[in-house]
């Protein structure tokens, strides 16, 4: 008997910082800023709702934390899609391995590959700018960046 999969995205990245550090950038958005959203309505917490903006797109989601395991685990669900996102974070000595995946996506055929396309770039720019944040202390406005004004669509 087989069991179905269903389809996620994944998305990773070694971070040179120490996990509690890495941990932190995602539950605090006066981090989170400097890398991802540009607004968040306060820091993750169990059980609570949290809204993200991207105030250059005029865009905003919600997740609600489902679960927080201290420097290891980060799981929301989130409205966009209505998915569940869990961020985990291995040290490695003084550095981490942080996986995002993204999974229960309720869509099929050419509807669920932009789903899947789109969350796997915007995870992978995620962790390309919490890299360059964290290690480097530049913003590098990846999020800004991948859709300027002037596209027509995106």
């Amino acid at each position: 008997m087989s069991t179905k999969k269903s389809p996620a995205v994944t998305a990773q990245m070694l971070i040179r910082k120490p996990v509690s550090t890495v941990f932190e950038a995602f539950i605090d958005p006066a981090i989170t800023k400097n890398f991802w959203f540009t607004k968040g309505s306060g820091k993750l917490e169990e059980g609570k709702t949290i809204t993200w903006e991207w105030e250059m797109y005029n865009v905003s989601s919600q997740v609600f934390v489902k679960e927080i395991l201290r420097d290891k685990k980060i799981a929301v669900q989130w409205d966009q899609y209505q998915t569940t996102v869990d961020f985990e974070f291995k040290p490695l000595g003084d550095t981490t391995y942080v996986t995002i995946t993204q999974y229960g996506f309720q869509t099929s055929g050419d509807e669920l590959l932009a789903e899947i396309n789109g969350a796997s770039g915007g995870f992978t720019t995620v962790l390309d700018g919490l890299k360059a944040y964290l290690e480097h202390g530049i913003n590098l406005n990846l999020i800004v960046d991948k859709f300027p004004k002037g596209l027509a669509d995106h």
